[in-house]
């Protein structure tokens, strides 16, 4: 049921962004995605059985690949890009704040009613998402897209397709260091926690709850800041951080065993995901500024974390077995290295400066638009 989900996810990146590029109002969207999850939840409340649960999952990953990229999209479309980076940290630490308090309700409403009732409690939180749904205006949108989009003089910009994107080389680099992110940090949790279980198996469940809260809590109080710093220092001194700190974890990880010092080592975990949530999104609106791709880009981005969250797992748990935990983290730790190598050498800044134009480019090629189609025609030569 679980890879089926995985693998629908997968797939439906691509697929989700594109339809969100293309319909009028990304609020419908995000609402039928809502609406989606709710059925799905429903389902699997009311009917437990194989073929209803394994539909409603794929219905709930179907969902997920179409409500990322909508809820980036009216993000994008109330801050702009100038405010996007502080929008994406604020967020994030909505996020992190509702993922905490649902799964302390859900945990209790599993303790004290029964399982059932967990999936009914997801379904009725449904309901105050849609009301904030439609607090949001569709004129406040496109007011705010209009002014923020900057077309080139006396045309709108033509969209860039799949190709051009495809082609495009700093979205194929960005993607790279997603999949390298991803190969190196996606393990790392799961591993620690199953070398902690064999060491420690009666504390093992209460560490790992711990080791999960400590990142979510880092998340929640530094993301916005993060945002702001993103809009001041540029992208690449970030990302070059958010690798640093996942190598600097993977090596403490292959020398430690204490349980206290694993939970303070996750602190880093909360350092690199806060960027690495922010960064995302932010990179992917820079790139495809004015091309009207943004969201199809990010289900390319998308399908790159899948890629690399997949191929982590099987790599990783393969050499544990056959390896041990220290060379497995050491690997991890090199590959993260390898990852900020790549920032560094390939990766250029993609912060506008404050006249709109990309600060790796010169002002008269700045038009992505252009871009995709110049690089479409090389694509096609």
């Amino acid at each position: 049921m679980l890879t089926a989900g995985g693998l629908v996810a997968l797939v439906g990146q691509m697929p989700g962004g594109a339809l969100v590029d293309a319909v009028r109002s990304a609020r419908w969207v995000a609402g039928l995605a809502v609406a989606a999850i709710c059925m799905s939840a429903f389902a699997t409340a009311l009917w437990p059985v194989f073929l209803i649960v394994i539909g409603a999952r794929v219905l709930q990953a179907a969902a997920s690949c179409v409500l990322g990229p909508a809820i980036a999209a009216i993000s994008l479309g109330l801050a702009g890009h100038a405010g996007l980076g502080e929008r994406i940290g604020r967020n994030a630490r909505f996020a992190s704040i509702g993922s905490g308090v649902a799964a302390a309700a859900m945990g209790a409403c599993g303790y004290l009613v029964s399982n059932q009732a967990v999936f009914l409690l997801t379904a009725v939180l449904v309901v105050p998402a849609l009301v904030a749904l439609a607090q949001i205006r569709t004129s406040d949108l496109a007011l705010r897209s209009d002014r923020d989009r900057m077309p080139a003089p006396g045309a709108d910009a033509p969209k860039a397709d799949l190709r051009g994107l495809l082609c495009n080389r700093r979205l194929m680099t960005f993607a790279a260091c997603v999949v390298l992110f991803q190969l190196a940090n996606a393990a790392m949790l799961p591993l620690m926690g199953s070398k902690m279980t064999m060491r420690a198996s009666e504390w093992a469940a209460t560490l790992i709850a711990a080791c999960i809260v400590v990142p979510q809590l880092v998340v929640a109080v530094c993301s916005p800041w993060v945002g702001r710093q993103a809009q001041i220092l540029g992208r690449r001194p970030l990302l070059l951080i958010c690798f640093a700190a996942v190598a600097i974890r993977g090596a403490l990880f292959a020398l430690i065993s204490s349980p206290h010092l694993v939970l303070v080592v996750q602190i880093l975990d909360g350092v690199s995901a806060a960027i690495f949530g922010i960064m995302f999104a932010l990179v992917v609106a820079d790139i495809t500024r004015d091309s009207g791709r943004f969201n199809l880009a990010l289900g390319i981005v998308g399908s790159a974390v899948g890629i690399g969250a997949s191929l982590s797992t099987t790599l990783a748990g393969y050499m544990f077995d056959h390896f041990g935990a220290g060379l497995t983290f050491t690997g991890m730790a090199a590959v993260a290295f390898a990852g900020m190598m790549l920032v560094l050498l390939a990766m250029p800044e993609t912060r506008p400066d404050a006249d709109g134009t990309s600060a790796d480019v010169a002002p008269e090629r700045i038009d992505s638009a252009a871009l995709a189609g110049a690089a479409a025609q090389r694509c096609g030569a």
